[in-house]
């Protein structure tokens, strides 16, 4: 209990505690289960209003979702497939083609947020089959020559309109 009361205080120092059932055991406790509810709102937060993203050089969302979204200096780049604008249909050519053109989406995306690819910090592939793993390498590594940002890969059940790759991205905005 002692240990609960002691990480609240030290909590409340540096956030905003919401009053909630499981905010405990701040003054706003309306339970005892031992857990601590915090919305934590950084003074960077809160001079960076979130701003949505869209480029015409991109295809159109097939969801209800942004291109991306901007917020504390930071975008975040939604998950792109390799579709070409024009049409919003997949490209042909196979894993490298549809790589290729989800990479000059996202660059698309970027510029619209005035970024470029040297500001990415992560990025995660969504494959539709792992054997692409190296493929999609090869491509990827056209896009991001040197200091490559953080990546994860992972093959996945499906991809929306059956596409092989999915490339979502976060980036450190330029000052």
């Amino acid at each position: 209990m002692r240990l609960y009361q002691s990480i609240a205080r030290v909590l409340r120092r540096s956030a905003v505690c919401q009053p909630s059932n499981s905010c405990f055991p701040c003054s706003h406790s309306l339970s005892t289960t031992p857990y601590l509810t915090f919305n934590y709102r950084s003074k960077m937060a809160q001079d960076s209003p979130k701003v949505c993203v869209t480029s015409p050089s991109a295809p159109a969302a097939i969801g209800p979702y942004s291109h991306a979204v901007q917020a504390g200096g930071m975008m975040y780049i939604s998950g792109q497939l390799g579709m070409d604008p024009a049409s919003g249909n997949l490209v042909s050519g196979g894993v490298e083609k549809e790589a290729e053109q989800a990479l000059t989406n996202l660059g698309a995306i970027l510029r619209a947020g005035q970024a470029d690819y040297q500001h990415v910090v992560k990025t995660t592939v969504l494959l539709a089959d792992i054997q692409d793993f190296q493929a999609v390498n090869a491509v990827y590594a056209r896009f991001f020559p040197r200091d490559p940002p953080a990546r994860a890969a992972y093959q996945v059940a499906a991809l929306p309109k059956n596409a092989r790759v999915e490339i979502e991205a976060i980036a450190v905005l330029p000052k």
